[in-house]
């Protein structure tokens, strides 16, 4: 499988699973100097490898790139080891995020994983001027971040660990979730 079919296929797990709606999110690889992201509002359940967009690390974004695109250059550049970049909207992460503090995860694995999430909030009319930098200065410190309200922002030096860092996230918010309401319950 290329690696752009594998993108593709981590895309459409994150809309199979709830992580996205069908049209939200967006994805990224680097090959070398060249990064293929998914297009402006990409479908994931139709999305083909051929529909990928290609970037590049000096800052030139395909036609009908990803809103993010910048956000995601920014990252590989900050990052040498960062391989691939994965954004999704899990429902549990953002809804326990909308305070704006960072998320520590009560259970072991997320814990073990990322003891502190980094949550970043940015105004609406200051997103595309200012995350980019931002949320790429983070990922080079840490695996993962929230921006408060959009949604989790991961990296890692492959897909499969990238999808990792994203699942795990947002079942550790899950979990964080339902012990809240376990405990409001008693």
């Amino acid at each position: 499988m290329s690696q752009k079919d594998e993108l593709v296929r981590y895309y459409s797990w994150l809309r199979k699973y709830g992580y996205n709606d069908s049209h939200s999110g967006n994805a990224s690889i680097r090959e070398k100097n060249k990064i293929w992201i998914t297009p402006s509002g990409a479908c994931a359940d139709t999305l083909h490898a051929d529909d990928l967009i290609a970037c590049d690390l000096n800052g030139s974004i395909g036609e009908n790139a990803s809103f993010d695109a910048k956000l995601h250059i920014e990252v590989y550049k900050k990052n040498s080891s960062a391989q691939a970049v994965l954004h999704s909207h899990g429902p549990h992460t953002i809804a326990l995020t909308m305070n704006g503090e960072d998320f520590v995860p009560d259970d072991f694995e997320g814990n073990l994983y990322f003891p502190t999430v980094p949550v970043h909030t940015i105004a609406f009319d200051d997103y595309s001027e200012q995350s980019p930098q931002l949320v790429a200065n983070t990922l080079s410190k840490t695996c993962i971040t929230v921006v408060r309200g959009h949604g989790v922002y991961a990296c890692a030096e492959s897909l499969n660990l990238t999808y990792k860092w994203t699942c795990s996230l947002e079942h550790s918010a899950k979990i964080a979730y339902l012990t809240k309401q376990l405990n409001q319950s008693r």
